[in-house]
């Protein structure tokens, strides 16, 4: 029988490195801040996850000479930092991200190679609406920007009520 989170986990990690080489390839002052820690590795673990969610294996990863990132295969025995990342609570960390906040995150390990990866935290988003700009033109880009603020608003709105 074919265990499926060994089949998937690796190909959504390697996805999910493309989209962060994507972010971090736009800002070269991103690339600048992780080009001193060449060959340095991190390990990303996601802690918490509700029961009814599978587990999520680690993420290592190693910065590149470039300064990007690749996903590591083999085992990590001593990895420089530690980012945890805490999944109890998967919508209200999803909430406070669309509200630019940094929900249940610590970092642990050389400092200053988490003040490069803090930076990376603060300073670098995704921004969907400037890759459907690329793709497909500005007026499209503008509207799923203005439906993205709607639900942003009305998701604001609930809870809001929901904290009364």
């Amino acid at each position: 029988m074919i265990d499926w989170s060994d089949v998937l986990a690796p190909a959504l990690q390697d996805r999910l490195v493309l989209l962060l080489n994507h972010v971090i390839g736009r800002e070269p002052a991103a690339m600048a801040r992780l080009l001193p820690f060449q060959q340095a590795t991190l390990v990303v673990t996601v802690q918490g996850a509700p029961a009814w969610a599978p587990p999520l294996p680690d993420l290592a990863l190693r910065i590149t000479p470039a300064g990007l990132l690749e996903r590591v295969v083999e085992p990590v025995s001593e990895a420089q930092l530690r980012v945890a990342i805490d999944a109890s609570n998967p919508l209200a960390s999803a909430l406070a991200v669309f509200k630019g906040e940094r929900p249940g995150v610590s970092i642990s390990g050389d400092a200053a190679l988490a003040g490069a990866v803090n930076w990376l935290f603060e300073n670098l988003r995704p921004d969907p609406a400037d890759e459907v700009a690329r793709l497909m033109g500005p007026a499209p880009a503008q509207f799923l920007a203005q439906a993205a603020q709607a639900i942003q608003a009305a998701l604001a709105g609930l809870l809001g009520r929901a904290g009364r």
